[in-house]
């Protein structure tokens, strides 16, 4: 009887710390999602429009430090020439701060990117091979036929204000 009585007593200590456990558990779970998935007002803020030929892009931006240094630079006037069958590149007037920035970039059609190695920005209308140097800056979030059109492209880079 004293057996019975000890082991139902260990049973309901187990199950008194496994329900506390279970309840800090759940309580952590919505913090880390609501800290991660919400965007900043940073991020938000950081978009920019490309005008072509009187058509405007809108361009969203990443939040990193390449990215900002770009935004320093605005308003910018350049031409865009096609580069390799797959993207429009120009060539800035100083390099872009790399600080913090992935060694590299898979890019897709619609990335806007900044190539390290050359100080040139390249905006992808097709996607393309693992590229080290490459640091996304943003992606294109209307209208990417404009990028398709022959060069060279007359381009302008406004900040949009919110």
């Amino acid at each position: 009887m004293i057996e019975k009585t000890l082991s139902t007593h260990c049973a309901g200590r187990w199950l008194t710390i496994l329900l506390r456990l279970s309840v800090f558990a759940a309580t952590l779970q919505p913090q880390a999602y609501a800290e991660t998935a919400q965007p900043t007002n940073r991020e938000q803020a950081m978009r920019v429009a490309m005008l072509v030929n009187g058509e405007s892009v809108t361009i969203s931006l990443e939040n990193n430090q390449t990215s900002r240094d770009f935004v320093a630079l605005l308003p910018l006037d350049l031409t865009l020439e096609d580069y390799a069958g797959s993207e429009k590149i120009t060539t800035l007037s100083r390099k872009l701060s790399t600080q913090d920035a992935a060694p590299g970039i898979t890019p897709v059609t619609g990335d806007f990117a900044y190539y390290a190695p050359w100080g040139n920005i390249a905006i992808f209308y097709k996607g393309f091979t693992y590229s080290p140097g490459l640091i996304k800056l943003g992606a294109l979030e209307t209208n990417l036929d404009i990028i398709r059109q022959p060069s060279p492209l007359n381009v302008r880079f406004e900040l949009i204000n919110h």
